[in-house]
């Protein structure tokens, strides 16, 4: 049971586009300005105040958090499970993430291309449609 817990957490995790430093465990008092509501309370707070919150304080509070793993290590991993699960909606906000966490855009080129063999071709080539707009390139 906990590790269909953990996985389902992995998971919902990875279905948001949440980036660092709006992540916010609060949910904010009515009438609040919206944009100091993390993106997880942004998009399902309203129908799942709960899985919400354990994004926030879970996912982005501990397990983001801990030390085993530098930020740019947990970047390169998430991006490494999204190409492999085909997640181009999440990809996108994780490669994001994964340039601010210090991981270089030819670093992740580099992480889509070896995935090619170990993926699938055609996650590598929806992956690399997804980093072609995420870093603006024709």
């Amino acid at each position: 049971m906990k590790q269909l817990l953990g996985n389902l957490m992995l998971s919902a995790g990875m279905m948001l586009a949440i980036l660092p430093g709006v992540v916010s465990a609060q949910t904010p008092a009515e009438g609040d300005d919206k944009s100091r509501r993390s993106r997880a309370q942004q998009l399902m707070g309203a129908t799942a105040p709960k899985l919400a919150e354990l994004t926030d304080d879970v996912l982005y509070g501990d397990i983001w958090e801990r030390p085993q793993l530098a930020k740019r290590d947990r970047s390169l991993v998430t991006v490494a499970a999204l190409i492999a699960m085909n997640r181009p909606d999440q990809l996108r906000s994780h490669l994001a993430m994964a340039r601010q966490n210090g991981v270089t855009e030819d670093e992740l080129i580099e992480t889509i291309t070896h995935l090619a063999f170990y993926a699938g071709w055609p996650n590598a080539v929806s992956a690399i449609a997804v980093a072609k707009d995420v870093f603006g390139r024709e």
